[in-house]
């Protein structure tokens, strides 16, 4: 007898500007509307090239998983890609696992920074607005991924805009905001100051976290092999210049001390340049945090269905439902170990340790490319690809910023 669950197959559904809009949501997400004030905090004036800093990092992985999306386009991505190309059962496993696990955590810590900005403005009980947020986001991602996808666009657009306000009134309250921009330069030779900007790129890597996911909606991409590399290439520089001048206006317009104290740095910053209640950034806020989750729920839930594909997890997580044509057995699960973190664990201290664990999985999908071409293994005709000389740079910056604080420290 067929079994329509095991027959049901993913939805090639997601357009280009979906696509982007989808990993713009999971880049920005709720992390730059806090982590303006623990950059400023760490690195002051010069806060804004700590992000520049790890968007180059970042550049290097970005060009290696635009390539791999178009030689192996398939959920699960950094698993498939590391097992393809060190042929390691084992770390290819590790490598989802950690994934998974960095996807559940951030979406866990976001929502509970969500359910703080839910209770300034509703006196309801924490556990009952922890459940609420992450059922109805489970919901939404296991409803269709086209449907998904739209909802986080939506969002997205949203969080972009109020972005765009903070710079724009930034300009308007200071005219002579451009010609001010070198000071978040230091000076050549000034080794503090770059010693800073260095050792708070860890905290900025972690908003450029995300990009990546987009390569787990692969086989709900339409034209895949030029879609993918582009959309991962628009919404890495799109995010670099949205950081860059949010944190230039923030160390700009606002004493240090006060910006990086402050635990909603951006609803400071709006009240500041505006005069205005921070309400309504507070309300974007909370978009951010509801985009984010399901976003996350929709990428970590690929991930076990491609692991379930690929027969390294119980193939009961590569079912698609035939009327969703989504992964719903492995979207309850992930949405499940997400309300368990988020209602049993403080986890907001664990932003800089999943940092570390996407970083080393970096350097091995930057490893694994470097030895699919030392093996020639081709690329399909006509396919995107890089040099040499990107995946090997990837493996060393992404080394760089996981070894060069601590040795900074010792």
């Amino acid at each position: 007898m067929n079994d329509p669950l095991r027959e049901a197959t993913l939805s090639r559904v997601i357009s280009l500007p979906l696509l982007v809009l989808y990993g713009l949501g999971v880049t920005i997400g709720a992390g730059i509307y806090v982590l303006v004030g623990e950059t400023a905090a760490q690195a002051g004036m010069y806060a804004p090239l700590s992000f520049i800093f790890a968007a180059i990092v970042m550049a290097f992985s970005a060009g290696t998983f635009a390539e791999l999306s178009v030689r192996f386009p398939q959920s699960a991505g950094e698993a498939i890609y590391v097992k393809e190309g060190l042929r390691s059962e084992g770390l290819s496993l590790l490598t989802g696992g950690i994934v998974l696990l960095s996807a559940t955590v951030a979406a866990a810590t976001i929502t509970l920074g969500g359910t703080g900005y839910v209770l300034e403005l509703l006196d309801l009980p924490r556990a009952l607005v922890i459940t609420s947020i992450v059922l109805v986001m489970g919901g939404i991602a296991a409803w269709g991924v086209k449907e998904s996808v739209i909802f986080a666009a939506v969002f997205t657009v949203l969080e972009i805009l109020g972005l765009l306000v903070i710079i724009g009134a930034g300009f308007w309250a200071q005219p002579d905001l451009l010609s001010r921009l070198p000071e978040v330069i230091p000076p050549i030779g000034d080794t503090v100051a770059l010693t800073a900007i260095f050792t708070t790129s860890l905290i900025a890597f972690f908003a450029f976290i995300g990009f990546d996911d987009v390569v787990n909606l692969v086989e709900e991409t339409k034209n895949p092999a030029r879609t993918m590399p582009l959309a991962i290439l628009i919404v890495l520089v799109v995010a670099t210049v949205l950081y860059f001048m949010v944190t230039a206006v923030a160390v700009l317009t606002l004493p240090l001390e006060e910006l990086g104290a402050s635990q909603a740095p951006i609803g400071l910053l709006f009240e500041r340049l505006t005069g205005s209640s921070p309400l309504m950034i507070t309300l974007i806020a909370i978009v951010a945090t509801l985009n984010g989750i399901v976003i996350q729920i929709v990428m970590a839930a690929r991930v076990l269905y491609g692991l379930g594909k690929k027969g390294s997890l119980p193939a009961v997580f590569a079912r698609i439902h035939p009327k969703t044509h989504t992964p719903v057995i492995s979207t309850v699960l992930v949405t499940a170990v997400i309300l368990g973190l988020a209602l049993f664990f403080p986890i907001g201290t664990l932003a800089e340790t999943t940092t570390q664990f996407i970083l080393a999985v970096f350097t091995l999908v930057n490893l694994s490319l470097v030895v699919l071409k030392i093996r020639k293994v081709p690329a399909p005709e006509g396919a995107y690809t890089v040099g040499i000389w990107v995946p090997i740079g990837g493996v060393f910056a992404c080394l760089l910023l996981l070894c060069g604080p601590w040795v900074l420290a010792t």
